[in-house]
């Protein structure tokens, strides 16, 4: 799990690499008044958390510390993403965890489940495509989907489905 989750990132790296602070930073109708950026933010928000919360075993994704730098900085957000891959890649065990959080926008009453270190790490992966998918739209908006392959965004399964049925037609031609 923990490679998957880098490469995810060193996927998003890409992207930010490439473009311009402008475009990064730019609150798009299509999005909702948000950017790429924001995004991003708040998938690397999501992995500081669990991170975080391997030290106390615990984690509260309601607690993000909502760093605007991360939205607004692309050179800080890959800082972050160098960080962040860095620590994915040196967790070395599959703890359990008590993931804490209140699941109502009308209710403060917090729950507590148990989880572990890797479910929520694919949890973070998919959580990731979601808003990837997002920013793919406003890349289009932007007249920039050339930075991203096709596969941006696209769950790894939808990827293979999509992937067999290529093979499947090339097989009956």
């Amino acid at each position: 799990m923990k490679i998957y989750c880098i490469q995810n990132l060193l996927q998003i790296r890409e992207l930010v690499n490439n473009m311009k602070e402008e475009d990064f930073v730019n609150k798009l109708e299509i999005l909702s008044g948000s950017s790429i950026g924001q995004h991003l933010r708040h998938i690397l928000e999501l992995y500081q958390c669990l991170l975080d919360g391997t030290a106390t075993n615990e984690v509260n994704y309601d607690n993000r510390k909502r760093n605007l730098r991360l939205d607004s900085d692309p050179a800080f957000a890959l800082k972050t993403i160098e960080e962040i891959s860095e620590k994915i890649f040196n967790l070395d065990s599959d703890r359990c965890l008590s993931l804490i959080g209140s699941f109502s926008a009308s209710s403060e009453k917090k729950l507590t489940i148990q989880t572990s270190i890797f479910r929520e790490l694919a949890y973070n992966l998919e959580h990731s495509i979601h808003h990837q998918a997002l920013m793919k739209i406003g890349l289009s908006a932007l007249q920039l989907s050339h930075l991203v392959d096709e596969d941006f965004g696209v769950a790894p399964a939808t990827i293979k489905f999509k992937n067999s049925q290529i093979s499947d037609a090339i097989a009956t031609s």
